[in-house]
């Protein structure tokens, strides 16, 4: 039962409420945005590094929803993708040309989306959900005003679902950011946001839960274990009945003073539409995220390097771990940050900067508010006694600087023009399919291989001559392609022994 609701909440992700083409924002891959250098963000980032004080008095809800509706907005979208029509067999084509059908050949085709946003600057900065603003082509923003503007996205984190965008206005009426780690169970919030296409709506509900992970950022869904190098969405969400509906994404989750406490983000549904549960990006990784995008142009992320495990009764008895709660280090990564400061295998942290861990999910959101530098204290048991250690957390290079947009945009890039969502084979897939490791297309969206004739499913274990395990490898390959070489691809389809070949322009 529990694999299946996260199934359910895997498909309930708000991301629009009108579509004028049958996709989903969430299957879109990363694009490129523009840091914008202005005057006005160092005013910013000093405002969402500091709470600030309540903008109501508390009260009843109109009070709070009072303060709040005009500083969320309405967003919508336009976004092109290319499509594929269906292959024709050979004999119709024989009679009737490549023109019936469309003979298999790539085609753009255009949709709209809708979402809301959050102002959390006066000068026009607004924070909303990546999968709203993801690969749009045109970002529209109206006030409750019915003002309207193009909007510019500064800068997006897939990993957290939160991105920033920037209005061409001033003296707008900007949120008060409040502290999602003060929420209380059973404490009172209100989702303020624009659901179905209607006008700007508030619902009340409570908090039902914190430091939800529901595996719908994740991209390990075989149960695979986590590269304790790699990137890993951060999950920690503030759980609500408070109903949102497809069209709340990016909206406020405020308290009664008229707070922001979270950004509405997704539903646990089978139907895509409220059925109780809703799910909101605490404020503590939204003050953090946004002002790392909008200093920086990019997420700047500190790693614990090691690989965890949440602890049970259960798993706790085959670790043969002391303590049953807290998180269990697996492994640690050779010269990072949980080695140097004397972390072992078998080490259980059970608390971290004081708090009890509980969740991997919880771990996360605690590192995801810390830069490289940042020094975090944890409380680990080791064969029954507790000690406190001091970890100075890294970058994804192992140091302590700060990583720039240009190299993490660099690195990317090439990947991201074959326009498809790539997972990697687990060790039973590969062992089964006998190839020593892999690289599933998941799904095609746009792209170099939406020009091509690879279907979804395809299994990637060679490109241009060199072995492919994982994406790390096939984005270290594209990386060397020179501007006008192409591609050959090398693997097979599930079920089939036969080996296919694509070459893919570049």
């Amino acid at each position: 039962m529990k694999s299946n609701w996260k199934v359910l909440a895997l498909i309930a992700i708000l991301s629009s409420a009108v579509t004028l083409a049958a996709y989903n924002l969430l299957g879109f891959n990363k694009r490129d945005v523009v840091f914008n250098e202005s005057s006005s963000i160092p005013a910013i980032t000093g405002r969402l590094a500091s709470l600030n004080g309540p903008t109501a008095a508390p009260g009843d809800f109109s009070t709070a929803a009072e303060a709040v509706t005009p500083t969320v907005v309405h967003i919508r979208t336009t976004i092109s993708r290319t499509v594929r029509q269906q292959q024709v067999p050979d004999i119709f084509r024989e009679f009737f040309g490549d023109e019936f059908g469309g003979g298999g050949r790539p085609r753009r085709q255009q949709g709209q989306a809708s979402g809301s946003g959050v102002i959390i600057s006066k000068d026009g900065y607004i924070v909303t959900n990546n999968h709203v603003v993801q690969d749009a082509d045109v970002v529209e923003v109206i006030m409750t005003d019915k003002r309207s503007f193009k909007a510019k996205v500064i800068g997006t984190d897939p990993l957290t679902d939160l991105a920033v965008i920037k209005v061409d206005a001033t003296n707008l009426p900007a949120i008060t950011l409040g502290d999602s780690d003060a929420l209380k169970l059973g404490e009172w919030v209100l989702a303020v946001g624009y659901p179905l296409d209607l006008e700007s709506t508030v619902t009340a509900g409570i908090v039902s839960a914190k430091g939800r992970g529901i595996g719908i950022l994740s991209r390990q869904q075989q149960g695979e274990q986590p590269d304790p190098k790699a990137d890993t969405p951060i999950e920690s969400f503030i759980q609500t009945d408070a109903a949102i509906n497809p069209g709340n994404s990016g909206g406020a989750l405020v308290n009664l003073r008229g707070e922001l406490v979270g950004i509405n983000s997704a539903i646990a549904s089978a139907t895509g539409y409220y059925s109780g549960y809703g799910f909101a990006v605490p404020v503590s990784l939204v003050r953090k995220v946004s002002a790392d995008l909008l200093k920086y142009g990019n997420v700047q992320r500190g790693y614990l390097g090691i690989m965890p495990i949440e602890l049970n009764s259960t798993i706790a008895k085959e670790k043969n771990a002391k303590v049953g709660r807290g998180i269990y280090v697996e492994k640690v990564v050779e010269n990072g940050a949980a080695q140097a400061a004397g972390l072992k295998q078998g080490d259980v942290i059970v608390k971290m900067e004081g708090q009890p861990l509980d969740s991997d999910a919880q771990m996360r959101e605690i590192i995801g508010r810390r830069r490289p530098g940042d020094a975090v204290t944890v409380t680990i048991n080791r064969d029954g006694s507790e000690r406190d250690v001091k970890i100075e957390l890294r970058n994804r290079n192992g140091g302590r600087d700060i990583i720039k947009k240009s190299e993490v945009t660099a690195a990317n890039t090439a990947l991201s023009s074959l326009g498809a969502e790539l997972t990697e084979l687990s060790a039973q897939e590969a062992r089964q399919l006998g190839v020593s490791g892999g690289v599933r297309v998941k799904s095609i969206r746009d792209g170099k291989l939406a020009e091509t004739d690879i279907e979804e499913g395809f299994i990637i274990v060679k490109a241009n001559g060199k072995n492919v395990k994982t994406v790390k490898d096939l984005q270290a390959i594209m990386n060397t392609v020179q501007e006008g070489e192409g591609l050959m691809l090398i693997g097979m389809y599930p079920n089939s022994s036969r080996m296919y070949y694509y070459a893919v322009p570049v």
